[in-house]
């Protein structure tokens, strides 16, 4: 698989998975990741606990996945709709007790040399906060 659409296709059906090393097989060891409302993080390891603080606070689903990518292949672009749960409070959210959500989200993408060197994803936090806090 060397097209950008496959290598997004493969990384989020691992997601849908939770499949987190075959995510970051996918990922440059150097990957920026742009974290929605937040902050920036570099490296593969910080990725790889981001990716267990998520496991450990939601269960997430990825559905009716749409990938766009540029003509030369250099970046690319996902929107999908979340269905998830969200299992324990990540630190400096709302108290979470099971609760389900659903909301809109899309991800933008760099690659290099078969690899995503950049993860910046998107969605409504205050309707995810609205949902939970329901």
């Amino acid at each position: 698989m060397t097209n950008a659409q496959d290598i997004i296709a493969a990384y989020l059906a691992a997601f849908n998975r939770g499949d987190w090393p075959g995510m970051l097989a996918w990922l440059a060891d150097d990957v920026v990741h742009e974290i929605n409302q937040g902050g920036v993080e570099h490296g593969k390891p910080a990725f790889a606990a981001f990716l267990d603080r998520m496991a450990q606070c939601y269960r997430e689903e990825l559905h009716d996945i749409v990938i766009m990518a540029g003509p030369d292949g250099a970046r690319a672009a996902a929107e999908f709709r979340v269905e998830g749960q969200y299992l324990a409070a990540d630190p400096g959210l709302p108290s979470a007790h099971g609760q389900r959500y659903s909301l809109p989200a899309g991800a933008f993408y760099t690659l290099r040399d078969g690899k995503i060197s950049r993860v910046c994803v998107f969605y409504n936090l205050r309707d995810w906060i609205a949902q939970v806090a329901a």
